[in-house]
């Protein structure tokens, strides 16, 4: 079951700014990027749950993860159904994140009080995960609706919370003008775990991108 709840998972959010994405079939090698990732700072990770047997790899890594990070909070992205998501949640992920808006899977995560993080592209969508008890929305993909979209939810609703996926970049630029329009955190995938850090291994490069994102998420935000 899962180690931390959804309160605590949404304040880790909120208080990191960050989250990093991943998937690889190869369990050794995501050790070495969860590591990595916690070794810079980062105390989140969604795997996205992509490929065969990929549930196999998400075990491991979250054994792993209590074992040797404390403190490092798995969850599980890419969840489209709820039976998957209660195969992670017995897994013991953490969070659940889905690329669009399922009240099966709002159903069984709330059963169970973990947080989960839909997909959602409007107003409407985002009223309806928040009737669902949603506490950190997902805007995804958020390349397509970007910061202007984020700034014009949050005026009427404040209290939105919203977490862009797609489009996110370690540059300070882009990182400004997400953060400027009031998101409460940002999931980042290739952009900070590149294929050319996993084809080189080099997790050392890795840590430090993940340091200096994290230390200029804190500085834009005062």
């Amino acid at each position: 079951m899962a180690q931390y709840s959804r309160i605590e998972v949404a304040l880790a959010m909120k208080e990191t700014g960050m989250v990093p994405l991943f998937y690889h079939p190869d369990t050794s090698l995501g050790k070495k990027v969860l590591k990595a990732c916690y070794d810079g700072g980062a105390r989140l990770m969604e795997f996205t749950a992509r490929g065969d047997f990929a549930f196999e790899v998400f075990s491991e890594l979250n054994k792993y993860a209590i074992k040797e990070l404390p403190g490092m909070i798995m969850g599980v992205g890419s969840i489209t159904d709820a039976a998957a998501a209660s195969l992670y949640m017995q897994m013991g992920a953490n969070f659940i994140v889905t690329p669009s808006l399922r009240e099966d899977i709002a159903i069984v995560c709330n059963r169970r009080k973990v947080l989960w993080s839909p997909g959602c592209g409007s107003l409407t969508e985002i009223n309806k995960a928040e009737e669902l008890g949603c506490e950190i929305i997902k805007l995804f993909p958020g390349s397509t609706y970007g910061p202007g979209f984020v700034k014009a939810i949050r005026g009427p609703q404040p209290w939105t919370h919203i977490m862009p996926t797609g489009g996110v970049s370690t540059e300070e630029s882009n990182l400004k003008g997400w953060f400027d329009a009031g998101v409460t955190c940002v999931g980042m995938g290739s952009k900070l775990i590149s294929k050319e850090i996993l084809a080189k291994k080099d997790f050392s490069t890795l840590e430090s991108k993940v340091r200096e994102t994290l230390q200029t998420i804190s500085k834009l935000r005062g």
